[in-house]
């Protein structure tokens, strides 16, 4: 699930679907209430559809690694984006209910959780605009070497690259950021997807791999992280590390529009088939998203998400950075599959994933993982668990958020 930021996981099959599908008391916020505002109201654990049946204790090891980032900071800091999520001080306890846990103790784990946090229920003023799509880690062959057979670059981030955040010059545009390259003192847009794949960096960057498909290298792009199956049978890790500047834009639209694809039938699968069944179209739809994501080789756990911290299989959520805060516990209800119902930790980001009840659900890796993520675009609803004490609607919600 435009490219996650800075270490996040881009990992976004379903933001190819994004595009085209297209109470007064103390417990509510202060501010005049919008569509892209997180409206939170006080709930129980009581009111989480399916609380008792989660095996609750599968999302421990999850929320240890966003606390393990998360405690590196000192008490005083609050979580971005702003302080109505709590400071890392109010989460310090919970956290360290959650290193006393036993692995596979689901009784206790739950015990924790309904002793350490408090339940709110997550809305906004738009109330059918919720939509939770799915991403996984796709597993695709190369080489370290070109050939015939594998031909298709793996940039890293040129050295000439220069990404901005726009927040470090005006408070009023945090949370933006644009990339380009110098030329002579200004900053000018940076090659696009067509560019590149006309080999503008040729003889300029190394790649770090050759893939076999350039279908797999798009949707590489869109995902953000994948493992590469080497002609030896070993297999690196290649995560986010950049990307070009330009804005994302989903090609599914394009297929829909000009009438190849039915809006019902819309997938990632879709998508596949027909760029497979249109080699003379191939590369010329693909360049119509211009963004363009540069890589680079990640040792141990991963993939890694805009958190910092590897991902965790069917436990892991991409949110909207400027509307929650990364490391938060969140119940999901989700209609798909016969109901998705479990405790998630929001470790990811995206830059499709734009709302308040908007969530990308980590499946994990391989062809598997991508089956389940590809078709999945359903509606559903959230609950936000936040340390007891912690009062959101206390301090207004911050419309442009920092997003470090």
């Amino acid at each position: 699930m435009s490219p996650r930021n800075k270490s996040g996981l881009r990992a976004l099959a379903a933001s190819l679907l994004l595009g085209v599908l297209a109470a007064c008391s103390a417990d509510q916020p202060p501010e005049t209430p919008d569509g892209g505002t997180l409206l939170l109201e006080r709930a129980g654990f009581s009111d989480l559809p399916g609380w008792s049946q989660d095996d609750v204790a599968a999302a421990v090891p999850a929320m240890r690694k966003s606390c393990s980032r998360m405690l590196r900071s000192d008490d005083s800091t609050p979580l971005n984006p702003g302080p109505r999520f709590g400071t890392v001080g109010d989460w310090r306890a919970a956290c360290n209910a959650m290193e006393r846990l036993q692995p596979g103790d689901t009784a206790a784990a739950r015990a924790v959780f309904e002793e350490q946090f408090t339940v709110w229920q997550a809305s906004d003023a738009a109330p059918k605009d919720d939509l939770f799509t799915g991403y996984y880690e796709p597993e695709l062959r190369g080489a370290r070497r070109p050939n015939a057979t594998y031909d298709v670059p793996l940039y890293p981030r040129p050295g000439d690259l220069v990404l901005v955040d726009l927040g470090d010059f005006r408070d009023s545009m945090k949370g933006e950021r644009i990339a380009g390259r110098l030329e002579g003192f200004r900053l000018k847009p940076y090659d696009s997807r067509a560019e590149i794949d006309a080999g503008s960096l040729d003889g300029k960057v190394q790649p770090i791999v050759w893939l076999a498909d350039p279908i797999d290298a798009f949707f590489l792009h869109i995902q953000g992280s994948g493992l590469i199956r080497l002609p030896d049978g070993s297999r690196t890790r290649v995560g986010y590390d950049g990307h070009n500047g330009h804005i994302y834009f989903p090609i599914g639209r394009h297929l829909i529009s000009e009438g190849h694809v039915p809006k019902e039938e819309m997938s990632m699968q879709a998508i596949r088939t027909w760029l497979d069944a249109h080699p003379g179209q191939m590369q010329s739809v693909m360049n119509l998203n211009p963004s363009y994501i540069f890589f680079r080789e990640l040792t141990g756990d991963g993939p890694i998400g805009a958190q910092g911290v590897a991902l965790t299989a069917e436990r892991s959520l991409a949110v909207d950075r400027t509307k929650h805060a990364m490391g938060v516990p969140i119940w999901v209800d989700i209609d798909y599959g016969g109901g998705l119902r479990r405790l998630m930790i929001a470790q990811d980001t995206g830059g499709a994933i734009r709302g308040p009840i908007r969530g990308d659900f980590f499946w994990g890796s391989g062809d598997a993982a991508g089956d389940r993520a590809g078709a999945m675009a359903a509606s559903g609803r959230m609950w936000l668990l936040l340390p007891v004490g912690v009062n959101p609607n206390a301090v207004p919600a911050a419309d442009t958020p920092p997003a470090s």
